[in-house]
């Protein structure tokens, strides 16, 4: 960052006009069927039985989590979006475990393989479990990802619990959710409420349509012309998507949408790299990753255009070229 806290804005499309946010758009991602094409065999040495397993937080939830690499690799974390699971960074788990380092992934309360509970679907149990599984398995100059909710996640996990012990090395925000998503008077650029209620009536309504409906359209950008239908991201999405428990997913809809992240964002002092596409049909990236910039006290801004909200499964190539070059700077 330079010292007026201009970020350092790497590439972007200079015109972009964002359209109406609609009541259908979708939250996050799923799992290509090309993800592998780039990935070397995964290292075996000094790898630990207990590959996979889970923490109880203080609030007696099980939380699962994926452990895969060498236990005194560099660790890097990543956080899931509403309303996935771990698997959801399966292009990303493999591409890094390939190159050495120690990937973990843990399913959000309410999501996954994680306990179903009734409660606790806000941004500070968020940050509470992720921190309780950083704990478990004593992590240490970890780099943390987070993706849409999964970047509110990180930022109130770093700004809360990992600088002060010395646990976080880095962080990257991609297409997520902060500062604010939801539109206010003082946040006029954000989403109106009623796309959330819209979203909060079909999970209780019918969520296995609103799950199939999801990642058909702007989510991967699948709504473009010309765009390469994938339907097996589109029945991944959904599988993660049903997965998990319905309270939580509706619970979840408030978190993400309703949380204000400004403090989270000013607190953070480790060099952050946010990543969007100004094709995000989902987080417009002028009220998200440009302020998120701002925001940071040492951040990286990247602009991917054309690239839409599930970039990280659709562009995973350029994706994980960047990450590994950001991770390894």
């Amino acid at each position: 960052m330079t010292q007026d806290n201009d970020p350092k804005i790497i590439s972007r499309r200079d015109v972009l006009t964002i359209g109406t946010v609609a009541a259908s758009v979708p939250l996050l991602s799923a799992i290509p069927v090309h993800a592998a094409s780039k990935v070397k065999s995964a290292p075996s040495p000094k790898q630990s039985s207990e590959d996979i397993g889970s923490v109880k937080t203080d609030d007696g939830i099980e939380i699962f989590y994926k452990d895969w690499g060498a236990r005194d690799a560099q660790p890097l974390m990543f956080h899931h979006g509403w309303p996935l699971s771990s698997d959801d960074w399966d292009p990303q788990l493999l591409f890094f475990l390939a190159r050495g380092f120690r990937v973990i992934a843990h399913d959000r309360r309410g999501h996954g393989r994680s306990t179903q509970t009734g409660g606790g679907h806000d941004m500070d149990h968020y940050a509470a479990d992720a921190a309780a599984v950083v704990k478990h398995l004593d992590l240490r100059n970890a780099v943390h990802i987070g993706h849409s909710t999964g970047g509110g996640e990180v930022a109130r996990y770093v700004a809360k619990y990992g600088q002060p012990e010395g646990r976080v090395a880095k962080a990257v925000l991609i297409g997520a959710v902060p500062p604010l998503m939801v539109k206010t008077a003082n946040n006029p650029g954000g989403t109106p409420i009623e796309v959330f209620d819209g979203f909060r009536q079909a999970v209780a309504s019918n969520r296995p349509q609103f799950f199939r409906d999801l990642p058909s359209g702007p989510f991967y950008g699948f709504n473009r012309p010309g765009a390469k239908v994938s339907q097996g991201i589109i029945d991944n999405w959904w599988r993660q998507g049903v997965m998990g428990g319905s309270k939580a997913h509706y619970d979840g809809i408030k978190a993400f949408s309703e949380t204000d992240q400004t403090n989270d964002l000013k607190a953070i002092t480790v060099p952050v790299l946010v990543m969007q596409g100004d094709d995000d049909q989902v987080v417009p990236y002028q009220n998200a990753a440009v302020p998120q910039a701002k925001l940071l006290k040492n951040s990286t801004l990247k602009i991917y255009p054309g690239f839409s909200h599930g970039m990280a499964t659709v562009n995973a190539d350029v994706i994980n070229d960047d990450l590994l070059a950001f991770i390894r700077a």
